[in-house]
């Protein structure tokens, strides 16, 4: 499965990125295949992983904000693995076509 989640922390200002950046330190540490931008974390595993690594990130800003924002999307889809890399170059391969 595909996790793509956001963690924002709310009543902190406006300037996010330090504890941003304390939950993307929980999904590098995961060990779990990652990719962060601008404005989601997207994170391949198990189910029971994948969801591990959202409810610590969580925690983690939550542990110095008042309040926190989640926004989850999931693909569940048994079997396929390597999904972050292959979805991608599937579009890339389309693309290199026109």
């Amino acid at each position: 499965m595909i996790v793509a989640f956001s963690v924002t922390p709310l009543g902190v200002g406006e300037d996010v990125g330090e504890y941003v950046a304390d939950a993307v330190r929980v999904v590098r540490e995961s060990g779990l295949p990652h990719r962060t931008d601008a404005m989601f974390t997207s994170l391949e595993g198990e189910w029971e992983e994948c969801m591990d690594v959202v409810r610590r990130a969580v925690a983690a800003v939550e542990a110095r904000a008042p309040r926190v924002s989640l926004v989850l999307k999931a693909d569940i889809r048994p079997g396929v693995v390597d999904g972050l890399t292959s979805k991608v170059a599937t579009v890339d391969r389309y693309l290199g076509e026109d």
